[in-house]
């Protein structure tokens, strides 16, 4: 079963100069869309989970598919990341269940909603990698807090996300202290804030660079050309399925996303992961309305989930094949969990910074 840490697939997309979409998941028909997709294009996945998503669904459950999905595809290596972990014990316990991955939060206190300091984040960030190192499994930390730069607040998704005004400082992860962040916490990826946030309602026009702003990616890469970088928030929300969703009985708002060939500007910048969720939703959602407006009498689950399903694996090979992901899956060759942590032990693994590896304290 190809189980594979986010730090060594990161690698091979910076070496082969590819992003690699993250999908959030629920459900199995979630799994199962993502997995046809990669298997029909030879991608590598990432497949990741909220804390919501591990309420809903069950921590079990949640292991058990993955394990099942890993069986079904064996020839594709497979992250499982927890995505947005609110403290050590969010992500150990993640850990436990059977996550390669996780992310540390740190940008926001315990409760999700308020924004922390610098010297928080830090040292909690520290704390979960070096927990999750001991035994090999990568840790993506998040300087800067997800926000808008149009209205200066940020959105909930899942229960995560600032509540109040936010700073344009907060909005925009400061190149300097990324430097910093990464050489005292030694994470594996780094997420930015640059503007895009959790949910549909991204922007309220298509996004130029003062509410956009990719040279704060382009400039931390310049300073850190060997750290990963995340953007989270980068659902595309198409206008085709926004329209689908409409004009089956759907009320959404004019909206506009990430486009894609910003998130490809990035992925030339250093941007290795690409969360995804609202396009997923948004995919799965239009086709439930359209099956309910055309067939009024129609109870049999299947017959809404199967056009579902159908329309997500679509969307996600269209990101894998976008984001240079696609005929990548059958060139690496996964380590194990514990051959990773004789990595991270021997040094191998440390961030390099101005030229030299950054070790442990």
């Amino acid at each position: 079963m190809a189980r594979i840490t986010l730090r060594q697939l990161l690698d091979h997309a910076a070496e082969h100069s590819y992003g690699v979409p993250a999908f959030n998941i629920n459900n199995m028909e979630q799994g199962l869309a993502i997995m046809e997709a990669a298997q029909a294009v030879d991608a590598p996945v990432i497949m990741q989970a909220s804390r919501g998503a591990r309420s809903y669904a069950n921590d079990i459950m949640l292991s058990r598919m993955i394990e099942a999905l890993a069986e079904m595809y064996p020839s594709i290596p497979l992250c499982m990341h927890q995505d947005h972990g609110n403290n050590e014990a969010t992500c150990l316990s993640a850990i436990q269940h059977g996550f390669t991955s996780v992310m540390m939060d740190g940008s926001l206190k315990e409760d999700a909603k308020t924004p922390a300091d610098y010297d928080y984040n830090v040292d909690i960030t520290r704390r979960v990698v070096d927990a999750a190192h001991w035994v090999g499994a990568s840790v993506e930390g998040e300087l800067g807090v997800l926000g808008s730069l149009e209205h200066g607040a940020g959105e909930q998704e899942d229960g995560h996300g600032a509540e109040g005004a936010l700073s344009h400082d907060q909005l925009l992860t400061d190149p300097d202290q990324a430097v910093d962040f990464v050489a005292r916490t030694r994470v594996d990826a780094l997420a930015i804030a640059m503007g895009t946030s959790h949910g549909a309602y991204k922007f309220s026009r298509q996004p130029d660079g003062d509410i956009l702003a990719m040279h704060v990616i382009e400039e931390i890469h310049r300073r850190l050309p060997s750290v990963h970088l995340v953007m989270h928030g980068s659902s595309s929300v198409p206008q085709a399925l926004q329209d689908l969703f409409n004009a089956s009985g759907g009320e959404m708002p004019q909206t506009w996303g990430v486009p894609v060939e910003e998130i490809v500007r990035g992925i030339r910048h250093g941007v290795r992961k690409v969360n995804i969720d609202t396009d997923c939703r948004l995919a799965m959602t239009a086709q439930f309305r359209k099956v309910a407006q055309a067939s009024k009498s129609e109870f049999d689950p299947r017959k809404f989930l199967k056009p579902a399903m159908d329309a997500m694996r679509d969307l996600c090979r269209e990101r894998f094949e976008a984001f240079g992901t696609a005929g990548q899956a059958s060139k690496i060759k996964v380590l194990p969990l514990s051959a990773m942590a004789k990595r991270y032990a021997s040094g191998a693994l440390d961030p390099v910074i101005g030229g030299a590896k950054v070790a442990a304290e």
